[in-house]
């Protein structure tokens, strides 16, 4: 996986009044989305409100170990049977807290057609608070090609919406945080973003980032998703 942009790597870029020169984007809920049936049977079997074992992994003091990549899933999904084990039960508390560490995710495709037009214009960053197991995420979703560089919580040991994890990204795409687009989810780490003078996108749906996107949006030359060739 590439981390970072060299000096022969960079895309063709035409001025214009593009008002960016790189997109970083977020990764969860921007391009992977969760299948959370499975986990709702098994609330709705053990008698609990629906989220429950979401407030409890999510909660940080359970969660910000997890994307700092001080703990293992496997150790977060523990953590969540013990919130829940007086609740329901220890072995079922077990069941919870491995079915929210294991719920299946996609990757939704019209968002990745998306940004892979868009790198056809600019670079692209993914820059999203995960586990160490990102690497392989990416693999199972089939987009380790998808980025010029990919900047994780995890690795680099610091997480949205500290401007230390922006400033890094990017250095990575290679252009000043001014002349960054900046996607994702979550208004926090958007507001964050716009702090430090980068062009944002709050993201609920692919319009939004189409929008974001403008003329980098559209197909390149007939080949949509095809990577740049480097000068």
């Amino acid at each position: 996986m590439n981390t970072g942009l060299g000096p022969d790597s960079a895309p063709d870029r035409s001025p214009g009044d593009r008002a960016f020169d790189a997109v970083l984007c977020d990764l969860d809920n921007v391009i992977r989305f969760y299948d959370t049936a499975p986990l709702a049977a098994l609330e709705r079997a053990a008698g609990l409100p629906e989220g429950t074992p979401t407030d409890i992994g999510y909660a940080p003091e359970i969660d910000l170990p997890l994307l700092l990549g001080r703990i293992t899933p496997d150790a977060w999904a523990e953590s969540i049977a013990a919130g829940l084990a007086e609740r329901v039960g220890a072995e079922r508390a077990r069941e919870l807290g491995r079915a929210l560490a294991d719920a299946p995710f996609r990757a939704d495709a019209e968002v990745v057609s998306l940004l892979r037009r868009a790198r056809t214009h600019v670079p692209l960053a993914l820059v999203t608070n995960a586990t160490l197991q990102l690497d392989a995420d990416l693999a199972l979703l089939g987009l380790t090609d998808l980025a010029d560089a990919v900047v994780s919580s995890a690795v680099e040991q610091v997480a949205k919406p500290d401007p230390a994890l922006y400033r890094i990204a990017a250095e990575r795409a290679g252009v000043p945080m001014e002349r960054c687009l900046f996607v994702d989810d979550r208004q926090e780490n958007v507001d964050a973003a716009a702090a430090l003078g980068m062009t944002t996108a709050l993201y609920r749906e692919p319009a939004d980032l189409r929008r974001a996107l403008g003329p980098c949006a559209a197909e390149a030359d007939g080949a949509d998703g095809a990577a740049l060739t480097p000068r």
